[in-house]
């Protein structure tokens, strides 16, 4: 299990401590957070844990990234991410790493949109951004479905995780479009299944001017797309 956090001081505990007990290690990577949250991780007390610290803030897609490089030191077959603020309910863990697991699929999303209370618990504007973020991600990176891209509740395999460490991701805001542009590309398996929606009044980090840093990663992953296609074309 990898989880990043920033400024959780509040909710780490918490959160290190709901992690089912099949989950062999907890990695959680602090992110140069000003508060005690490295202090409080380790107060949760769980003999999974596994804490790196971040020398100056790097963002969220460079802290799961540390996550993996861990997670591949401690040869582990499957990866999952969960954020370090609570707003992923650990009942549905099993239902994202299990396609994993089983060899159905080489990275799991879960899909927000898709449980039966998103419409309860998901605040309208983030509902219709998220929606809107995945149809241009799903377009950029040639996938016939993809319902919500920005979810950060994942599982990964081996392989996948090896691809992400040796070609690397966008640092912060915009991961999950490059995440999935770069395994798309490289014809990796990407799965998406329901997880309940968990808000609990938390203000978001996402700021207007973040959607042109996505939208500019976007971008970014339709013209490689298209290099590739070209690159193919030229070698028949």
């Amino acid at each position: 299990m990898v989880i990043p956090a920033f400024r959780e001081e509040e909710r780490i505990a918490d959160t290190v401590r709901r992690v089912p007990a099949f989950v062999d290690h907890v990695v959680v990577v602090d992110d140069a957070s000003d508060d005690e949250t490295s202090a409080a991780a380790r107060a949760a007390g769980d003999e999974r844990l596994v804490l790196v610290r971040h020398a100056e803030n790097r963002g969220v897609g460079a802290a799961i990234l540390t996550g993996y490089h861990e997670a591949q030191a401690l040869s582990a077959d499957v990866a999952a991410v969960m954020a370090g603020d609570g707003q992923m309910d650990p009942l549905d863990l099993p239902t994202v790493v299990g396609p994993v697991a089983r060899g159905e699929a080489d990275y799991v999303k879960g899909d927000r949109l898709r449980h039966p209370s998103v419409f309860r618990d998901m605040p309208l504007h983030r509902l219709l951004g998220t929606s809107a973020l995945a149809w241009m991600t799903r377009r950029a990176a040639g996938l016939s479905s993809l319902s919500d891209s920005q979810c950060g509740y994942t599982a990964i395999g081996r392989a996948a995780m090896e691809c992400l460490l040796r070609e690397g991701m966008w640092a912060r805001y915009g991961y999950p479009n490059d995440l999935i542009g770069t395994l798309a590309r490289r014809g990796y398996r990407i799965h998406e299944v329901p997880v309940k929606p968990v808000y609990r009044g938390e203000a978001s980090g996402l700021r207007p001017w973040h959607i042109f840093t996505i939208g500019y990663v976007v971008g970014r992953v339709a013209v490689r797309r298209a290099a590739d296609r070209a690159e193919r074309s030229a070698t028949r």
